[in-house]
């Protein structure tokens, strides 16, 4: 895991971090920390957000992160926006096939990574770019 970057300075009213990760097992639990930073700097900014917040946007964005170590060749990239009320986690990735979302299955064991996400965040979008793909989930603050 190298990172790209760390938060973007050069607007301030933006709020937002880039982060790029170059594989193995170890970027999950980093994209934990990289949210957390965020949210520590959404809180500095004023914002008064819950642990149930924090929670949840860590684990978008470790579901986020695992599909892409799982099923992507090469680097993958978390951005985190604040987006007016929501913050918009985005995934980046080399691979060209979009994500399967499978239906509800209470008996299936695993593979409930982005029934998870939609839960929590209620819409998910993918969508290609000229090295692969980008899964954006928009969490609400409150």
């Amino acid at each position: 895991m190298t990172p790209a970057h760390g938060p973007d300075t050069a607007d301030t009213s933006v709020v937002s971090a880039v982060v790029e990760f170059r594989g193995g097992s170890a970027m999950i639990p980093a994209s934990r920390d990289v949210v957390h930073g965020f949210v520590t700097r959404l809180s500095e900014r004023g914002l008064d957000l819950t642990d149930a917040f924090l929670d949840a946007a860590r684990l978008v964005a470790s579901e986020l992160v695992t599909n892409a170590l799982r099923h992507a060749p090469g680097p993958c990239w978390l951005e985190l926006t604040l987006v007016d009320d929501r913050v918009e986690i985005a995934v980046s990735d080399t691979a060209e096939a979009f994500p399967t979302f499978l239906p509800r299955d209470p008996v299936r064991v695993g593979r409930h990574g982005l029934e998870i996400v939609t839960r929590l965040c209620g819409e998910v979008i993918t969508k290609p770019h000229a090295t692969g793909k980008t899964v954006y989930a928009r969490l609400p603050l409150v």
